[in-house]
């Protein structure tokens, strides 16, 4: 399935007209929040267990 310009800005247009400016927005923050904690998340989980064991033992 190959979607040219024309079909891409149809269905914008129809995503516009059913959830509106405001609420895309709104839709596409809290999806990229989601995203940043996702990835900070896994970057977090890469520390060896040894390395996180020192940590909570110093704090």
């Amino acid at each position: 399935m190959n979607l040219g310009p024309t079909e891409l800005i149809i269905i914008l247009v129809i995503v516009l007209l059913l959830f509106g400016v405001g609420r895309i927005t709104r839709i596409a923050g809290e999806l990229g929040t989601g995203i940043r904690a996702f990835k900070n998340g896994l970057q977090t989980d890469d520390e060896p267990e040894d390395k996180k064991d020192t940590q909570e033992e110093s704090a």
